[in-house]
């Protein structure tokens, strides 16, 4: 089994001269989640090289025994240094794709033509796909055969107005995910802040903040060992 994990280049959070990136704790829970399961892992970026590292995210109140761990493992940390660019990937090699969050997806991926065809490819195909926190929004350019929405008509989530509201971000955003997920046509829905919470229709998984992104991985190594949808 083959996953794909493909992370953020982006790292300047608007116009505020604060950095941004991936979450740790979105890449560290699945990553273990995964190579539990017996998978190999790739990690890839839109610009391949070391990734943008929110720095919130390692934040002594945002670290958990999985970003300890993923910090002090050489095999995990040589592979985040060195992913391999994303219009490189061959949508064909991997048997599910996942994307860690951040607030960095907003502005790159999200708008990536690369990322959405390797969505379209890898969905079409009948293999899973599963998003969490930000990362939902990434799916925004993303479109069935027909030209709709992906998500239209779809169960969903994603980080929701009011965590992005507590982080004071709402009007450093490019968007905002669970407002674009609804305007898309997704049936978005949600739990408390910060809560886990995963939503699956399909082959598509989202989550809903960092809390969800064990759970979304989980989701996925479930759908996975079911053989498809």
């Amino acid at each position: 089994m083959k996953i794909l994990i493909v992370l953020t280049s982006h790292d300047e959070l608007g116009e505020t001269g604060r950095k941004t990136g991936f979450w740790l704790e979105e890449l560290a829970a699945p990553y273990y989640r995964f190579k539990e399961s017996g998978a190999q892992i790739v990690l890839a970026s839109p610009e391949g090289g070391q990734p943008p590292l929110d720095p919130k995210s390692n934040e002594p109140q945002s670290r958990t025994d999985l970003t300890r761990r993923f910090e002090a493992d050489p095999e995990a940390t040589g592979a985040l240094a060195h992913t391999v660019r994303l219009d490189t990937v061959p949508a064909g090699d991997f048997d599910a794709v996942f994307y860690p969050g951040g607030h960095g997806p907003l502005w790159d991926l999200a708008e990536d033509p690369v990322s959405a065809r390797l969505i379209e490819t890898t969905l079409r195909s009948g293999r899973p796909v599963a998003l969490v926190c930000h990362a939902p929004g990434v799916l925004r350019h993303v479109v069935n055969e027909d030209g709709t929405p992906l998500v239209a008509g779809k169960r969903v989530t994603g980080f929701t107005n009011s965590e992005e509201e507590a982080v004071q971000l709402t009007d450093v955003v490019p968007f905002l995910v669970e407002d674009e997920l609804a305007a898309l046509g997704g049936v978005y829905s949600k739990a408390g802040d910060w809560e886990p919470y995963v939503q699956r229709d399909g082959l598509l998984i989202t989550g809903q903040n960092p809390a969800s992104s064990a759970p979304a991985a989980d989701a996925l190594v479930a759908l996975l060992d079911e053989g498809g949808a």
